[in-house]
Order: structure tokens, then C-alpha cells, then sequence
């Protein structure tokens, strides 16, 4: 075996073992990058590194990433979700699973809006939780539905892994968005049917709202309460998303609207101050930068990986994966899959799907329906213990009596749902690309 690839083999072996012992991955990305790219090349090869650098900061697509995180973070601390629920709640009257389809419900209003798993989840928790549990609910179910209907901002629109993969992928964001419309409210029914389901074979693990609660507001009350709480989000979400479907404004200058849009929603509900704004813009700057240096230090491990020859060695290897293309591409959903229960989805968006891209493209795969299954399968990463974000953020809000093994046996049917939406759109393509073609993308 020549030397570069031994060399690209023990790159990715320290970046693992570095994962392994705790380093933070940007920093594994890096050092794992620098060791094996000095070994290989010396200095020569990091010559390139800052034009990769800047080209990662300078890139226009990627100005839409903390637009959209101001847009959620305003919205989050508007405490638009407290409202929403507590409608939503009472229209589910005396339906069966009818308060865990409800919090569904509000997962794809927070995801369109807001898009942050974080907020989501720990503001539907804080809210709903205790709730829930006072009402009768199963502690696992509950907990399952809260951390599922909170990720589904990750494959809703607008959604930062989305933008990413489109970056990564060399595809439109709006041509993606689009795609992954369809996906997301067929997951988001998945997971309604199974509470559904649910209801009428174990009744007692999610029952109704009590009558009395459900009574104790007019059908008048409701009926004005519902369109001055859900009025305002949904004009957002067709703002933002409307827009760039219906081919009005780029992602970036939608989600400069929805940044607006977003200080607007607060300021008429009344919640809108200095502190408020001034918490948001922390907010903003910390998790776009956070972000953003993760993606700069990958820039040197994919450099020091392509100078070492990785990406021939990757397409060797594929050679021998039996099933041509489609068995390729479940390997790379199997992979992220696996990779999804102890690396974050940034990380391996970063370090999967390039590795992957060259075979795919030569292959004529349609890279939009590929995104769609990426981001699908991404979410699950959210969810897999023992790493999974959405159950530490459900853990820190959760009341005593919630354990851990509450919320990893809850939220393991859901993995599973989501599995079975990413296989649905696996072998239902259309269900991905019918979009973006109806409206000519």
C-alpha cells in the first residue's frame, strides 16, 4: 500500500481515537488534519489552506445560518410556543394521544420558524412536560414525543443542515427546502399515526384532556385565540419560506425577512425589549460561531485527507460494496447512522458526504433527493443515545421524578419511525423531488 494512503488511513484512525478520549471534534478535525497533512506534504499543502478558509467565511449561502438562528432565538424567547400549545391543547378536546399530537403539531410550527432543536425542546419540555405527566401520560412516551417533535426543525424548512448540505452538495438551498417539505410532513404524520395508534391500543398511556379543563374556555374564546396565537407564525413561516419557493427572494434575503419578521411577532405580542434583543444577538453570535469554527477546522482535515489521496482510496473501497449505487448509498446511511450516536450531524455532514459526493455524481444520482435522505437520517442523531443532544436538553428541564432511562426507552420507538420515513422516501424518490420539479427547480 503506498505511503499516502497509510497515511490517509491513520488520519482518520487519530481522528477517532481523538474523538474517543474527549477532545472537542473541531479540534480533532484539526490536529488529525495538520499531523498527517505535515507528515505527507510539510507546508506545502497548508499554502492552500487559507483560500479554503476564506472561501468557507465568504460564502454567500452560508450568511442565512445565524439570520435564521436570530429568527428562532427571538422567537423562542417571545415565548410564541407557550401559547401555541396551550391552544392547540384544548382543540385537541377529547381525542386520545390528542396532547402528543398536539406537541407535534407545535414541533413543525417551532421547526418552520425557529429551527433550533435546543430551544425547541427545552421550551416544549418546561411547558408541556409536567403537564403531560399530571394528566396520565406514560413518563416514556412523553418524553419520546417531546425530543421528536423538537428535532423535526431539521428536516421542516427552514433548516441549517439543509443550508449546509446544500453548500457541501453544490446544490440550491431553495431547490432543497423545497424537497424536504414533503418529507418532513410525512414524518411529522408518521409520528401523529403512531400517537393515534397508540391511543386506541393502550388508551391508559396516552389519554384525553379532562372535560373540565377542556370546557373551561368558549368555543368563541378558542376560536379568537387560535387565530391571534396562530396567525402570527404561520404568516412567518409563508413569509419566509413562501418566498423563496415561490422564487421571490434568495434563502439569504428570506431570512433576513424572517429576522425582521421575527422582532415584529415580539414586538406586537408585546414581549419585545432591550434585554430581549440583546440575549438574542448573544444567542446568534455564539452558535453561528460555534459553528462556523467547526467548519473552518474541517476544512483542514478534508484538505490533508484529498492531498493524501483519501477520496481514490474511498472510491477503491466502494468497489467492493456489493449492490452497485444503491447498495453505496445505504452503506453511507448506515454510516451516518452509526456515526450519528457519538459525533454531532456538522461534523458528519463534513466528513461522510464529501467522501461519498465524487462516487454519487459520477453515478448520476439525483443529489437533491440525497440530501433529503441525509437529512432524514441526520435527525436520528439528535435522538441515538448515548450522545444524543435531545436528550441531554430534555434531562436538564425535566421534573425529579422523569429518570434518563425514562427519556432513552421513550425516544426509542421514534428512532424507529424515523427510520421508517427515511426508508418511505428511499424507495419513493418523487416524494422528495415532486416539489422542486412542480414549481420548476
Amino acid at each position: 500500500m503506498p505511503l499516502n494512503e497509510i497515511l490517509a488511513i491513520s488520519c482518520i484512525v487519530l481522528f477517532f481515537l481523538l474523538l474517543a478520549v474527549g477532545v472537542p471534534v473541531a479540534l480533532t478535525l484539526a490536529i488529525s488534519g495538520f499531523v498527517f497533512g505535515w507528515l505527507g506534504f510539510g507546508s506545502l499543502l497548508f499554502n492552500l489552506l487559507p483560500a479554503r478558509i476564506f472561501g468557507v467565511t465568504a460564502n454567500y449561502t452560508l450568511i442565512a445560518i445565524p439570520l435564521f438562528v436570530f429568527m428562532g432565538m427571538m422567537l423562542e424567547k417571545s415565548k410564541i410556543a407557550n401559547d401555541l400549545m396551550e391552544v392547540i391543547g384544548h382543540l385537541s378536546g377529547g381525542l386520545r394521544g390528542g396532547m402528543g399530537i398536539g406537541i407535534v403539531l407545535v414541533g413543525v410550527l417551532m421547526g418552520a420558524t425557529t429551527g433550533i432543536v435546543g430551544a425547541t425542546i427545552v421550551t416544549l419540555g418546561l411547558l408541556t412536560l409536567p403537564t403531560l405527566l399530571r394528566r396520565g401520560y406514560n413518563k416514556s412516551i412523553a418524553c419520546g414525543t417531546i425530543c421528536a417533535s423538537g428535532t423535526l426543525g431539521q428536516i421542516i424548512p427552514p433548516s441549517t443542515i439543509i443550508i449546509l448540505l446544500a453548500d457541501i452538495l453544490g446544490q440550491s438551498v431553495g431547490t432543497l427546502f423545497a424537497a424536504a417539505v414533503l418529507p418532513g410532513l410525512l414524518l411529522s404524520g408518521i409520528f401523529c399515526i403512531f400517537l393515534l395508534v397508540l391511543g386506541m391500543v393502550k388508551p391508559e398511556m396516552v389519554p384525553p384532556i379532562p372535560a373540565e379543563e377542556r370546557f373551561a374556555m368558549s368555543r368563541q374564546e378558542l376560536l379568537q385565540k387560535t387565530l391571534k396565537v396562530g396567525f402570527p407564525p404561520i404568516a412567518l413561516v409563508l413569509a419566509v419560506l413562501g418566498s423563496i419557493i415561490g422564487g421571490i427572494a434568495a434563502p439569504t434575503e428570506a431570512a433576513s425577512m424572517g429576522a425582521l419578521g421575527s422582532i415584529l411577532v415580539a414586538a406586537i405580542s408585546g414581549r419585545l425589549n432591550w434585554q430581549m434583543l440583546k440575549e438574542t444577538v448573544y444567542a446568534t453570535g455564539r452558535i453561528t460561531a460555534s459553528m462556523m469554527f467547526i467548519l473552518i477546522c474541517a476544512q483542514v482535515f478534508a484538505l490533508a485527507f484529498r492531498g493524501l489521496q483519501g477520496e481514490q482510496l474511498v472510491h477503491d473501497f466502494f468497489k467492493i460494496v456489493p449492490g452497485g449505487v444503491t447498495g453505496v448509498l445505504w452503506f453511507m446511511m448506515a454510516l451516518i447512522f452509526v456515526l450519528g450516536f457519538f459525533i454531532e450531524w456538522i461534523e458528519i455532514s463534513y466528513i461522510v458526504v464529501p467522501l461519498f459526493l465524487p462516487i454519487l455524481q459520477a453515478a448520476n444520482v439525483d443529489l437533491v433527493w440525497v440530501a433529503t435522505l441525509i437529512a432524514l437520517n441526520l435527525q436520528t442523531s439528535f435522538l441515538t443515545p448515548p450522545f444524543g443532544w435531545a436528550l441531554f436538553y430534555l434531562r436538564g428541564v425535566a421534573p425529579p421524578q422523569v429518570t434518563t432511562l425514562d427519556i432513552y426507552k421513550g425516544v426509542v420507538p421514534f428512532i424507529g419511525l424515523q427510520l421508517i420515513a427515511l426508508v418511505i422516501v428511499f424507495y419513493n424518490p418523487t416524494i422528495a423531488t415532486w416539489l422542486p420539479k412542480a414549481i420548476g427547480w
